[in-house]
């Protein structure tokens, strides 16, 4: 509106007044900004008029520019704009990350854990009251459904290695499933669910894990009355649990250094750490592998340990070859 009264008052004092384009475009802007110098005023009666024509029509939507400018500098909200597109920016550059739909309870967990363990994520939550919750948290994040195409596609989802689908809407859940798999099909997708139905229908939308929070905690918690020393022992890898005991998995890659050697070889050099099970492309997933089974480029090690041997174990099996 401040744009087209500037230009209407700049052809009026053209035509009116017979001023040149740069004095009436002047002209025109100290009056919408009510400064009025005095050194360069109307001459004709036609252009007074025309003056108070400008003034009623452009002084309110010059007034409500600068209000609203001075607004977003002293309540933040430039700093609002700004920080979302840096935040857009690194979202842009982020590749193998995980993303996760639905900041309530059930995603909450999940995102906690996967920031205690460094991942990199996108946090997507269709409640604006959980925005600074979410800014808090130090992660890219979306606030809006991801059930639009829109949205999954600025959390990058091309890119990402994983999501979690953890809304309170079954049927938003499988439709959500169902965009992933088509934008991504190589992306492994963990979904929860409220009902039983909503468990099959996500597996035939294909996502790679299902869960039902209600199931699962009914199912731990029997098992815990049955076979409670059993429950605390799988249970010591939780952080919350026991700190300092993980149990993690590491692929090894080709011309790594463990390449050839033996999972007693491995054992005997990273101590407190001991290999549970091994998955070899083609075979079934061997439990408590033979200390003399030799290693190869794919295997996958899901060992056990103290955080600090595993952390240099992993740092091993990833370093570059010529190293």
């Amino acid at each position: 509106m401040l744009a087209f009264v500037t230009a209407i008052g700049t052809a009026g004092y053209i035509l009116i007044e017979g001023l040149s384009a740069l004095d009436a475009l002047y002209l025109t802007v100290i009056t919408l900004t009510t400064v009025g110098y005095g050194d360069l005023v109307p001459q004709t009666t036609a252009g007074r008029l025309f003056t108070v024509l400008i003034i009623l029509s452009g002084v309110g939507s010059a007034l409500y520019l600068f209000t609203a400018g001075a607004q977003l500098v002293l309540e933040g909200q430039l700093r609002d704009v700004f920080g979302r597109t840096a935040m857009q920016r690194r979202a842009d550059h982020m590749k193998g990350h995980v993303i996760v739909c639905g900041y309530g309870r059930f995603g909450r967990a999940v995102a906690g854990e996967l920031a205690r363990s460094g991942a990199q994520m996108f946090v997507i939550d269709a409640d604006p009251a959980r925005e600074e919750e979410l800014r808090r948290l130090g992660t890219p994040f979306a606030i809006g459904s991801a059930v639009e195409d829109g949205v999954l596609d600025a959390a990058g989802i091309g890119r990402a290695r994983a999501i979690v689908v953890a809304t309170p809407s079954d049927p938003d859940n499988v439709f959500i499933t169902l965009s992933a798999r088509e934008k991504n099909p190589g992306i492994r997708i963990h979904a929860r669910a409220e009902t039983e139905a909503g468990l099959r229908r996500l597996e035939l939308a294909g996502a790679h894990q299902t869960l039902s929070p209600y199931h699962s905690g009914g199912v731990r918690m029997a098992a815990s009355i049955l076979r409670p020393s059993v429950v605390d022992f799988l249970e010591l890898p939780l952080p919350d649990h026991h700190p300092g005991i993980a149990i993690e998995e590491a692929r090894i890659g080709a011309h790594c250094r463990l390449e050839g050697t033996t999972i007693g070889d491995v054992e005997s050099e990273w101590q407190r750490v001991r290999v549970v099970a091994l998955e070899r492309a083609g075979d079934p997933v061997r439990i408590a592998p033979e200390a003399g089974t030799v290693l190869g480029a794919g295997d996958l090690l899901v060992v056990i340990g103290e955080r600090e041997a595993l952390m240099r174990l992993a740092q091993e099996i990833e370093r570059p070859p010529s190293c």
